[in-house]
């Protein structure tokens, strides 16, 4: 059974970087043709897919806020990492991780995960 958990600060001051990790277990990072996608969702909206780091290491990202976001991985402890600078209000949200085996490129909502994290709420507010 693979288990995906985030963790990181749950309070960010605006224009610092927000960094949470999600730590899988029960299965590795680097199995062939999964991706690893963190996704949020701001107070009184849907779900905003952000991008993906895959099996590969290859990484995807949605265009906004595309310029922000870096996605990386330690395959040592089967984790990977989000990191979104200078962060404002606006970022405010539950962020989630999740696992997929899809194909490369964009994930619209409503696409299917398989695996989710129970996700982690951040705020952004000095």
């Amino acid at each position: 059974q693979v288990q995906l958990q985030e963790s990181g600060p749950g309070l960010v001051k605006p224009s610092q970087t927000l960094s949470l990790t999600c730590t899988v277990s029960g299965g590795s990072i680097t199995t062939n043709y999964y991706y690893w996608s963190w996704i949020r969702q701001p107070p009184g909206k849907g779900l905003e897919w952000i991008g993906y780091i895959a099996y590969s290491g290859s990484t995807y990202y949605s265009p906004s806020p595309k310029s922000r976001t870096s996605i990386s991985r330690d395959t040592s402890k089967d984790q990977f990492t989000l990191q979104l600078s200078s962060v404002t209000p606006e970022d405010t949200a539950v962020y989630y991780c999740a696992r997929d085996r899809g194909t490369t490129g964009w994930r619209p909502p409503g696409y299917e995960y398989d695996y989710w994290g129970q996700g982690t709420q951040v705020t952004v507010s000095s």
